[in-house]
């Protein structure tokens, strides 16, 4: 049975205060959906921020419940952050089935959907079915795959024009002890992966269109980001997220006029994960 996933959808920061992380982000210059209200028993609330072919997430907590106890030891034990990456796939069971046949373990299969306000004032319904790699398949972080069964209520137009002129997840960062090994294991979860030896580790490209995932030890991610306190990061989990973007100069006029220290980067424009709810964010020209 071949490989079910094709790649990255998108990626979430869980954070402590969730409209604290959404005005951050949208002094960053993002335009942020509206929020969603997750179920009861989720306990939890979300603002997606849009690409056409990706988006990132920001995943709050509101209250504890025995759906939500997992996250809530990672907030307290990791720190607010980055925390998973969601793939692309068909469907969930068939990616389940499909997976374990390949001796991939999965866990979690499940179906949920939350309201969606709409541009004219009513609202619809984003219909989603997940499935979660396995702890022993991941070497950090979360990993899990997302079928969208109503992408026209998630990818709404409006919420794509950014003013910061992002239009893109270009690469996740993270910090690795041995980045080969940890690539070889990443590796595994898309279908058509490779590892390239790059400057202080390894990247691991994950399928057409897909940002790739970039391990490096942490002197190596200290070094692109000197002045960046990474402690303020998650631990265990991924570090940074670039964004690319149409028009840096829109970016540095977003940053200045949020007041936020614009830090240069050999690719870009960097922000501390003190202004951004755990996560460096560097903005990258498309």
């Amino acid at each position: 049975m071949s490989h079910p996933v094709k790649g990255i959808d998108h990626c979430f920061a869980l954070v402590q205060d969730l409209d604290k992380a959404a005005d951050q982000y949208a002094a960053l210059g993002f335009t942020l959906s509206p929020r969603g209200l997750h179920s009861e028993a989720k306990g939890s609330a979300n603002y997606t921020i849009m690409f056409p072919e990706d988006y990132f997430e920001l995943l709050g907590l509101l209250r504890a419940t025995p759906l939500n106890a997992a996250r809530g030891r990672a907030l307290v034990d990791q720190g607010q952050g980055l925390h998973a990456i969601a793939c692309r796939i068909d469907t969930a069971e068939a990616a389940a089935a499909a997976l374990a046949d390949l001796g991939i373990g999965t866990h979690g299969l499940g179906s949920f959907e939350r309201p969606v306000p709409l541009p004219d004032g009513g609202s619809a319904m984003a219909a989603f079915s997940t499935v979660v790699f396995d702890d022993a398949e991941v070497p950090m972080g979360s990993v899990f795959m997302c079928q969208h069964k109503t992408p026209e209520t998630v990818w709404l137009p409006e919420l794509l024009d950014h003013p910061n002129t992002a239009c893109g997840l270009g690469a996740f960062l993270a910090i690795s002890t041995d980045p080969a090994q940890d690539g070889e294991r990443f590796a595994r979860l898309w279908a058509d992966s490779a590892v390239v030896t790059t400057k202080g580790g390894v990247s691991v490209e994950t399928g057409a269109n897909s940002a790739p995932l970039i391990l490096l030890g942490r002197d190596a991610v200290q070094a692109l980001y000197p002045s960046i306190d990474l402690s303020l990061t998650p631990k265990g989990a991924f570090t940074g997220l670039r964004i690319k973007v149409a028009d840096m100069n829109a970016v540095r006029h977003c940053l200045a006029d949020a007041n936020i220290t614009a830090i240069p980067t050999a690719l870009g424009l960097a922000v501390a994960p003190q202004d951004a709810s755990g996560v460096i964010v560097e903005f990258v020209p498309a």
